[in-house]
């Protein structure tokens, strides 16, 4: 029998060397292709920890510089254990903002919306929609809602419905015609309403209201809620509210929120604080008392992987706080 050859091989011996050539190049392939995931994931462990740490950096100078707000609020507004919120003037252009560093577990909002009518026993519509985070679950929500307009007799009134349901009257009594400011305002319970991510307001004044304001009917709601975001809860955020107005006042749906860090892994607290002797205060602090911070944050990208989660540890003196 002949046997063929390739360049001085037979046929099977260039197939075993073409295969095993094969294995050689997936072998190497497959070497490289991990070692580039490992120092890519290691990479991705080296910014965040980087990130985090110039976020702590910020964070301390910030909280250490802490003052009473504009509006006269004390310094600190509020010390949990995963959430801090206080008032300093973070980017020096000598007014005061009101600073909230949080673990994304639970997040509020308030969301504002005007209308109002020109007809006699009119009636205006407020919707808000698609206001919880993506995965969030809502927990609690409270619509404040506040009216003006012909609201000046026991007949003058309006009617407040949610969903098609009333809720109640606004301005049967104590209001006044025309009076070109908020009147009358009410507080209500909407959780149940709002669970669907949506919610309808209608502010219906009775036959009586007539246009002599010339508007019969304008309305106010305040929309306030507060969603359980615990699948995000690896997200350290930083909120700021610049203060407006004279008064000054700091409006909560005026907050720009930040991510600081993607991968903040804490289950201990985030913030512990002391008073002046040194003792450690149980949450949430009592604010007047505190005088130390101790920051703590633990990072890492994928537990699972591959190096161990990073920690760091600051400690934050007030520098403001008032004489006792």
């Amino acid at each position: 029998m002949v046997r063929k050859k390739f360049f001085g091989f037979t046929l099977i011996e260039a197939i075993i060397v073409i295969f095993v050539f094969l294995l050689a190049i997936s072998a190497i392939f497959g070497s490289a292709l991990i070692l580039y995931k490992t120092h890519s994931f290691q990479w991705d462990q080296i910014v965040a920890v980087e990130e985090a740490r110039k976020g702590i950096e910020t964070m301390v100078r910030e909280i250490r510089m802490a003052q009473f707000g504009e509006d006269g609020s004390y310094l600190i507004e509020f010390a949990g254990d995963k959430e801090f919120i206080f008032f300093s003037d973070i980017d020096g252009d000598g007014r005061i903002e009101r600073v909230r560093y949080f673990l994304a577990q639970t997040n509020s909002k308030t969301l504002t919306q005007e209308c109002q009518s020109s007809e006699k026993g009119g009636s205006c519509l407020i919707s808000f929609s698609n206001f919880l985070t993506p995965g969030g679950v809502l927990k609690s929500a409270f619509a404040s809602i506040s009216v003006d307009g012909d609201l000046g007799s026991f007949r003058e009134f309006a009617e407040i419905y949610v969903d098609g349901q009333k809720l109640g009257e606004i301005c049967k009594s104590g209001c006044q015609d025309c009076k070109g400011q908020w009147q009358g305002t009410q507080t209500y319970d909407v959780t149940n309403f709002a669970l669907d991510n949506s919610i309808l307001f209608s502010i219906k004044a009775t036959d009586y209201v007539d246009p002599s304001c010339p508007y019969s009917l304008k309305a106010k709601v305040v929309f306030s809620f507060t969603e359980d975001i615990s699948a995000l809860s690896h997200e350290f955020k930083k909120g700021v509210i610049k203060p407006v107005g004279s008064p000054p006042t700091y409006p909560r749906d005026q907050e720009k929120i930040s991510v600081l860090s993607y991968f903040v892994r804490n289950q201990p607290p985030i913030f512990e604080y002391f008073d002046r002797n040194g003792n450690k205060l149980d949450y949430p602090a009592p604010l007047k008392e505190i005088s130390l911070i101790k920051v703590y944050l633990i990072v890492n990208v994928d537990p699972t992987k591959p190096p161990k989660e990073y920690e760091m540890i600051s400690f934050v003196n007030l520098r403001n706080l008032p004489e006792k």
